[in-house]
């Protein structure tokens, strides 16, 4: 497995915990509304890392698109980090976006994701 695929999926097991950290927030939210849009985000997220960790999982080709768009995810984070100054915090994601995106470019990846 090259080393961008552990990275990414390294990434998207935090992503979950996270995401499973926050569930407690969207259910005392359903409770007054069953649709909310913080719920709704965090269920398409949860879908969405779910799916693309399978296909990483299941080396196939679809698979690297998908991770990279879930890498995104980081982008937005370092400007709000440095606006809420802290900058500490805003290098460690900067730098976790770099190896995700450095990672899943290279060519040992397309070729580990071969599977039609």
């Amino acid at each position: 497995m090259p080393p961008g695929i552990r990275i990414f999926l390294g990434y998207a097991f935090l992503v979950l915990g996270l995401i499973g950290l926050s569930l407690r927030f969207v259910v005392d939210q359903a409770i007054s509304a069953p649709v909310s849009l913080p719920g709704i985000v965090v269920m398409v997220l949860l879908a969405y890392t779910i799916f693309t960790t399978t296909l990483v999982l299941q080396r196939k080709e679809a698979a690297r698109g998908l991770a990279l768009g879930l890498s995104t995810l980081t982008l937005p984070a370092v400007p709000l980090l440095l606006l809420a100054a802290l900058p500490l915090y805003a290098l460690v994601i900067a730098a976790l976006a770099g190896l995700l995106f450095f990672g899943l470019t290279r060519p040992e990846v397309r070729t580990y994701l071969n599977e039609p």
